[in-house]
């Protein structure tokens, strides 16, 4: 009986201040990650302007600037960086973990920005003349979920066996919950939420290393390696997809950077292709700042990436850093210009015909496409122009909504 009344009761008195009392409460009890209840306070230099509540990775503000942590994902320094523009316009910041099921708003908040989960429940609590703000870091929860549900399906149908998800999103209602958003990735992501009818505005997502151009490097002899580099959920990354197609390509070589071991059904399903196929060499999860990595990039043409979703391609970002031409499909959300190119589906076939076209390009197209990645990287992809656009943006936002 009572577990028919609470949803009936959570969905009466949910954005009530008294039922997320309750709630913080019960959640205390039985214990959660502790990063996820903790809150930052961050102060202006001078007078105050107002206050702004950000819900992102609150993990980078216990870590030191050099933290290599802060290398394995851009949201990390991304989100100091979205808080500090915020300090640098006069506001006092608030930070919690996009995962805080526990806070309660106690102040008046002028701006409220979110990931995910959180512009549902906690905004209805704020003051009713707060600008709600989503950061769109991946595409929609919906997209998402099906997209990469298809390509376990497919991959079921192929091979004979079954790999559970990775990379979950969770359903939200954070776009519907925002006055505006801002948004990584590039048209393809931004189409998935555009349902919504909501303002965006565009912010390149960053890099977290930056490297020289690679004049030592010879086209001549690279042009049939190729590199597969992604983060976990290998199978949503096209990882399967990448390492049937070079199986079936020996005259030509791959190398595989990510964490194949922290996944072990698609370890276990891919033995063979990642261990025991001459051609295709798995390195595992890699340092991008390393001398390891730089060689691995110097020794390749380009990277294959095939995802069926993403919020930026910040994987394929970092190799254009290193002059790689990209390979990827429409869903990378990665503008490849006159540089790179994009495959017209991600099917094995379609990646084999791509790996063997760009292998066959004049080592002088080689070099000027490598060279053009690697400029469009340097010139829309840095620490530096997140930080210069993102504080852009956030003063035309308080321009529009003029809400101070």
């Amino acid at each position: 009986m009572i577990s028919k009344i609470k949803p009936f009761v959570k969905k009466l008195f949910g954005n009530t201040k008294p039922y997320c009392w309750a709630a913080k409460v019960k959640r205390s009890i039985s214990g959660s990650h502790e990063m996820d209840r903790r809150i930052v306070t961050l102060k202006p230099p001078g007078p105050s302007r107002g206050n702004v509540l950000l819900s992102y990775i609150i993990d980078s503000f216990f870590l030191k600037p050099n933290d290599p942590v802060i290398l394995k994902h851009t949201h990390y320094w991304e989100t100091r960086q979205i808080a500090q523009t915020w300090l640098d316009l006069g506001y006092a910041v608030d930070v919690i973990h996009w995962k805080n099921q526990n806070f309660v708003p106690e102040k008046h908040y002028n701006f409220f920005i979110d990931v995910r989960m959180n512009l549902e429940r906690i905004g209805p609590l704020l003051n009713p003349d707060c600008v709600k703000i989503m950061h769109i870091e991946t595409a929609h929860w919906l997209f998402h979920t099906a997209a990469q549900h298809n390509r376990l399906l497919d991959l079921q149908r192929r091979r004979h066996l079954t790999i559970g998800p990775r990379k979950v999103v969770n359903p939200n209602w954070a776009i519907e919950n925002a006055d505006c958003a801002t948004i990584l990735g590039n048209d393809f992501t931004r189409s998935t939420y555009a349902y919504a009818n909501k303002p965006f505005y565009r912010i390149p997502i960053s890099a977290p290393v930056v490297y020289p151009w690679p004049e030592s490097k010879d086209f001549t002899n690279c042009c049939r390696s190729y590199l597969w580099f992604g983060s976990g959920g290998l199978v949503h990354k096209g990882l399967d997809l990448v390492l049937e197609a070079f199986a079936q390509m020996p005259d030509y070589k791959l190398t595989v950077c990510g964490p194949v071991n922290e996944e072990k059904e698609f370890e276990r399903a891919y033995n063979k292709e990642l261990y025991h196929t001459p051609n295709i060499h798995t390195i595992g999860w890699v340092d991008v700042s390393s001398s390891t990595f730089t060689d691995i990039m110097h020794a390749c043409i380009g990277i294959v990436y095939p995802s069926c979703s993403e919020g930026g391609g910040g994987g394929v970002i970092t190799c254009l850093h290193g002059g790689l031409i990209p390979l990827v499909s429409y869903e990378t959300s990665i503008d490849v210009e006159d540089f790179g190119f994009i495959l017209k589906d991600s099917s094995i076939g379609a990646i084999k015909e791509c790996v063997d076209r760009v292998a066959r390009l004049s080592t002088q197209e080689l070099t000027e496409r490598s060279r053009k990645a690697w400029e469009y990287a340097r010139n829309n992809h840095t620490r530096e122009k997140f930080a210069e656009v993102y504080r852009t943006v956030a003063e035309e936002i308080i321009m529009v909504y003029g809400r101070d």
